[in-house]
């Protein structure tokens, strides 16, 4: 059993009958009246996201974990398989299991959290920021750099970024996995 100040982003816990993911929370101790703790939880079984606040000192039944790197190689509609970077052992995924899957480029290796329990897979951890190429956007117009105006642009997984002004077909893009935003352009 933990309590609340063992609260940190990626922790897994149980509540509810369910295995929830912490992806946000926020300590509050306001002027008057008792510290609390408010959080947004992932469902890792249907990927539903509720906001949940505990009150300070509140008993949380943590879920233990272990992590192992994965390399995507395919999707096949909403199922998306892996394969063990140690054992070469493959897995499949479903979408819902994943934060940003657009935003997955084959052969990129993630993290999967297990549950050491039963050994079955809770979710899936991108990397902070994945480089992608630019496939589709406006052309770019030269003196637009100045702004901080954006235009859509496809990007080789499919996905769609805002994108500064100046950033054309070909260029290589690093995207922020958490948000879905444009970090910078690449050079190589």
């Amino acid at each position: 059993m933990a309590s609340t100040s063992d609260i940190r982003k990626g922790l897994c816990i149980r509540y509810n009958h369910d295995i929830f993911k912490i992806i946000e929370f926020l300590h509050v101790k306001p002027g008057k009246g008792p510290a609390f703790v408010r959080t947004k939880l992932k469902s890792v079984t249907t990927g539903k996201v509720i906001d949940n606040t505990f009150s300070s000192g509140h008993k949380i039944e943590d879920v233990r974990v272990e992590t192992r790197s994965y390399q995507f190689l395919y999707a096949e509609g909403t199922t998306y398989n892996f394969m063990n970077t140690d054992d070469y052992n493959q897995i499949t995924l479903e979408e819902s299991s994943l934060d940003s899957p657009g935003l997955l480029k084959e052969g990129e290796v993630v993290t999967i959290l297990f549950n050491t329990e039963d050994s079955l897979p809770l979710s899936v951890d991108m990397p902070a920021s994945v480089i992608l190429e630019v496939t589709y956007t406006e052309p770019g117009v030269k003196g637009n750099t100045a702004t901080n105006a954006t235009k859509p642009a496809k990007v080789e997984t499919g996905a769609e970024v805002n994108v500064p002004l100046f950033i054309n077909e070909g260029d290589k893009i690093k995207v922020d996995t958490e948000k879905g935003s444009y970090m910078e352009r690449v050079k190589e």
